[in-house]
């Protein structure tokens, strides 16, 4: 425990204002929330806890594992907690009905325990309706990828919460598809697609709210003009996921990206896989194989320039927004924290991402680069 926290009280530095800010802890909750002058240069940073909408696995634990485990969710739960992100959303990828039913029946048992529930507000399925094309399918099993079934979705969430549902919407019925699954109760994302503009806007006047990973899974070569990344930019309607770990997309791309987007349209996210968290070297992978992660936490295919998923958590990415691009710190928490956070209150689960009274108290305190010091979840110094 540092100097800026006690049993009771965090204090820190607000990047938005200056101002210090007291925050008074009471049962794992946030009591009150103080503000005074701008003397505190000496203070860290102090935030809400990170909010993750899109994690496959980190630490060494894999959400995707070819036996699912509720402990693999803890595990991650656990890891991401201790470096500041206190919120994620488990990512269940492409596979067979009965792989997408036990990967969300794991994160179900995992959320029976009230701590690991708040936490997780509910479980995020990417595929299997999604492109069957090489590039915009990304390394998503094509064995397993087949066309857009609400009803499927349905027998999905009888086994969890499914809060959101990343699809290619480029089959004739996709619009219907998309009205049914959003009546339903679940959140549609456009990703991993080879739609055209037009089908995406018909997505999107069906329901669907989100873009998955926006500049990834899609063609490495795209025409000029019009292509599905602009469509999506262009549409108001849509909230954009960003992964910023300097690998999936350059600082300027990312930059251009929010700043066409707008404020409260682009979230932060890890994209984060197994591997995340480990040290550099070359491993082996259930899906596809031997890969390498470089110093950078670039994480690639050995002998070949394509990526194997991202290998940093969403603090990291905190981090590299700030030494990458113009942003100031409070617009990165934005991203990190604040807009994905109403994204989870929009999908019907409990607001975090802001320091509110009466809200859980998760807080992060960061030094000059962004980097976490310290981390407060659940009322709870880790």
């Amino acid at each position: 425990m540092s100097a800026h926290t006690s049993g009771r009280r965090v204090e820190g530095r607000d990047p938005a204002t200056g101002q210090v800010l007291r925050v008074q802890l009471e049962r794992g909750t946030i009591g009150a929330v103080e503000r005074r002058g701008h003397s505190g240069s000496d203070l860290p940073w102090l935030v809400p806890g990170l909010v993750d909408l899109q994690v496959n696995g980190y630490a060494g634990f894999d959400v995707n594992h070819e036996t699912p485990g509720a402990e693999h969710i803890v595990g991650i739960t656990e890891a991401l907690r201790s470096r500041g992100v206190t919120t994620w959303v488990p990512t269940v990828i492409t596979g067979s009905q009965e792989q997408v039913i036990d990967r969300l029946a794991a994160i179900t048992r995992a959320r029976c325990d009230p701590d690991i529930a708040a936490a997780i507000p509910f479980a995020h399925v990417e595929g299997p309706f999604i492109s069957d094309q090489d590039g915009a399918r990304g390394v998503h099993d094509p064995a397993h990828i087949r066309p857009l079934d609400a009803a499927e979705v349905r027998r999905w969430a009888a086994q969890g919460p499914v809060g959101y549902l990343t699809v290619s919407p480029h089959q004739p019925d996709a619009p219907d598809q998309v009205a049914r699954v959003v009546a339903d109760g679940v959140a549609v994302a456009i990703g991993h697609t080879h739609a055209t503009p037009d089908q995406i806007s018909a997505a999107v006047d069906a329901g669907a709210s989100l873009s998955t990973h926006l500049g990834n899974g899609i063609f490495a070569t795209l025409a000029r003009h019009p292509n599905p990344i602009w469509t999506q930019l262009a549409d108001d309607r849509l909230t954009c996921g960003l992964i910023g770990d300097g690998h999936h997309l350059p600082g300027d791309t990312f930059t251009a990206m929010v700043r066409a987007l707008g404020p409260g349209r682009a979230f932060l996210v890890s994209d984060s896989v197994e591997l995340a968290g480990s040290p550099p070297g070359r491993y082996r992978t259930a899906v596809g194989g031997e890969v390498e992660l470089d110093p950078t936490g670039r994480l690639s295919y050995v002998g070949t320039e394509l990526l194997a998923g991202a290998a940093v958590n969403l603090a990291d990415c905190v981090v590299w927004a700030l030494a990458n691009t113009p942003f100031s710190l409070a617009r990165v928490i934005d991203l990190a924290a604040t807009t994905p956070g109403r994204v989870v209150a929009e999908l019907g689960g409990t607001r975090p991402g802001r320091l509110r009274v009466g809200g859980r108290a998760d807080l992060c305190l960061l030094d000059e680069q962004g980097k976490v010091v310290e981390v407060v979840a659940g009322g709870r110094v880790l």
